[in-house]
């Protein structure tokens, strides 16, 4: 993965594993964090099956703190398995990553959420790619991709999208796999979905769903009454169990407005076209992974809307965390190599749910307009903030991050200064993470730290270098925050619109 590299700045040494420079301190399976001036080798031998390395498992900033000036250095990244999350509230630019990712990657495969998840792609061309349930891999032409068993499909939906792909020249024939375990999303579950959303308007209680049956699918796969992709090879039960699943929303809605027997009859046809698809992906992917064939776990939401860590109720229905990977696709959390968490230079969120850095008025109006901030698969306008730290450290701690991709910087081009949420404070004194309890953090005030901006266009930078030095301040300012490495800097929305940014130790140095 030649153009994933930094250009080197000092010599490594030599590591067993698949070339890679030595590493001080191994991060799960990958060979991470480089050599510098060192003694001690990593003894890792395969990508296959190998065990954690024996070196002492301290973050980023231990290993910072033993440096005794800034040194930048190549970080090989070429982890056979690499996990891409959302670190905020979604919409953050994941599908960019993935999709540059893939161009190197065999396999890319989604492990949970629906087509709530929109992924907004450019690819070299300047072509616009809008994608809701197929991985973002799907437009690498080798790459094989997998929806798991932890993603909610609604089958007319996704069979909309790959014709849509199909017109515009981009087959999946033999390249999607479709888990046989994963559990179908029907139209009731979009009415119940609906129906509930009216039942809490006006009360201040609104979750703000896409109303997409997303909720609702989910719930008949925890109290057992879903349908699952394999439940069409067998025809008889499918209808029986759809007619037993209808029956709660008829009982619970009046006027329930869904006509179970067009549905099933519909999905006589759907069931003919979507076999080819699908397979035991659970197999396949550990199979895969035996193999050292290379895979790529595309995340969908984020961290800050899971349905455990996030701002509950206002969540999603799934885990966008790092549990949901392994989970969602069964996969085994010693064969994820490098997990990167994907985080915007500011923040947005979109739905109901409490926002502490969020930013009104002409401020927002502007931001929301330069970034483009509507919604993928609504349309509906985000709400726009400030980068709140609180949050962001709370998301990387959970997630166990190796590496951050910081998008959309170029949006602040204009500003003067930037604010940034470094803190929560309420009457009893600060809160050290993001609370639990949605009262204590509605009425948090956030303490904020300003910066200085660059007023400048960043639109064309494609080097460190090539960045204003405030930019870099603020890009340190983060790392030194996190203790993670900010690897890749978003400057625009097409693929090429990306900045490498060699590893310093002590991260962050001169922030």
């Amino acid at each position: 993965m030649a153009s994933l590299l930094l250009s080197p700045t000092v010599t490594p040494t030599t590591c067993s594993r698949r070339g890679h420079a030595a590493c001080q301190y191994s991060t799960r399976m990958g060979c991470l964090r480089p050599a510098v001036e060192l003694k001690r080798t990593c003894s890792i031998a395969s990508t296959r099956r190998a065990p954690p390395c024996s070196a002492p498992r301290r973050g980023l900033r231990a290993a910072a703190s033993a440096a005794p000036a800034r040194v930048e250095t190549e970080e090989p990244f070429d982890p056979q398995i690499v996990v891409v999350l959302g670190m905020q509230w979604g919409d953050e630019g994941k599908g960019k990553l993935v999709d540059i990712l893939a161009q190197k990657y065999e396999i890319v495969a989604r492990a949970q959420g629906g087509a709530n998840a929109g992924h907004t792609i450019y690819d070299t061309e300047g072509n616009k790619w809008k994608l809701h349930l197929l991985p973002s891999g799907i437009l690498n032409p080798k790459a094989k991709c997998v929806i798991g068993n932890g993603v909610v499909v609604h089958l007319p939906s996704l069979l909309e999208e790959i014709e849509g792909m199909e017109a515009r020249g981009v087959s999946v024939e033999g390249r999607l796999f479709i888990s046989s375990r994963a559990h179908l999303l029907f139209d009731l579950h979009k009415e119940i979905d609906g129906r509930r959303e009216e039942e809490l308007a006006g009360t201040g209680k609104e979750i703000g769903t896409t109303r997409r049956g997303i909720g609702p699918a989910y719930a008949s796969k925890a109290i057992r009454n879903g349908l699952r992709v394999g439940d069409l090879a067998h025809p008889d039960a499918f209808a029986a169990k759809l007619r037993a699943l209808a029956l709660d929303g008829q009982r619970r809605f009046a006027d329930f407005d869904y006509d179970v027997e067009a549905e099933i009859a519909s999905y006589r046809a759907i069931a003919a076209r979507i076999a080819p698809y699908v397979s035991d992906t659970v197999h396949a992917l550990n199979e895969w992974a035996d193999e050292g064939r290379s895979i790529l776990v595309e995340g969908a939401n984020a961290t800050m809307l899971d349905l455990d860590f996030g701002t509950y109720p206002y969540v999603t229905s799934s885990n966008p965390s790092i549990g949901g990977v392994v989970v969602g696709l069964g996969l085994a959390p010693r064969r994820l190599g490098a997990t990167i968490g994907v985080a915007k230079a500011y923040t947005t969120r979109v739905g109901a749910g409490p926002y502490p850095t969020e930013i009104h008025g002409e401020l927002a109006d502007t931001l929301r307009e330069v970034g483009a901030e509507y919604g993928t698969t609504t349309g509906r306008p985000r709400r726009v903030g400030w980068l709140d730290m609180v949050a962001l450290r709370y998301a990387v701690r959970i997630n166990g991050l190796t590496h951050l991709n910081l998008t959309k910087l170029d949006v602040l081009d204009g500003l003067k200064e930037i604010r940034v949420g470094v803190g929560y404070r309420t009457p009893e004194g600060d809160l050290p993470t993001v609370p639990a309890d949605l009262e204590t953090l509605e009425r948090a005030e956030v303490v904020w730290e300003t910066l200085p901006g660059w007023q400048q266009d960043i639109s064309k930078a494609r080097t460190w270098e090539d960045l204003p030095e405030n930019a870099k301040k603020y890009v340190r300012f983060i790392e030194s925050r996190l203790g993670v490495h900010v690897k890749w800097i978003g400057v625009g929305p097409g693929r090429e619109a990306v900045v490498l940014k060699p590893l310093e130790l002590p991260v962050g140095a001169r922030s």
